[in-house]
């Protein structure tokens, strides 16, 4: 069994309107020094797979498939073994 963490964020190219709201609200509690606010989501999952290569092809292709948007998002995924 593997646990897969995945993060999920838009493109750089993608303007982020969450991302600005919360980079004004900090701004407004006298954060300045704040930049560059970008909002993303973060998945975790357990993959019951014979390998952790086979664990990191699930994880990759749900990912593709399911959690974002190739259009506007990427992703990274780390894949660590669960102990028995």
């Amino acid at each position: 069994m593997f646990h897969s963490k995945i993060l999920v964020t838009l493109r750089k190219s993608i303007l982020d309107p969450q991302g600005k709201a919360v980079e004004h609200g900090v701004h407004s509690l006298g954060y300045t020094k704040v930049k560059n606010v970008r909002i993303g989501k973060y998945v975790e999952l357990n993959v019951d797979a014979p390998t952790e290569q086979e664990a990191e092809r699930i994880t990759k292709e749900v990912s593709e498939k399911l959690l974002t948007n190739p259009v506007m998002e990427d992703f990274t995924f780390t894949v660590e073994k669960i102990s028995s």
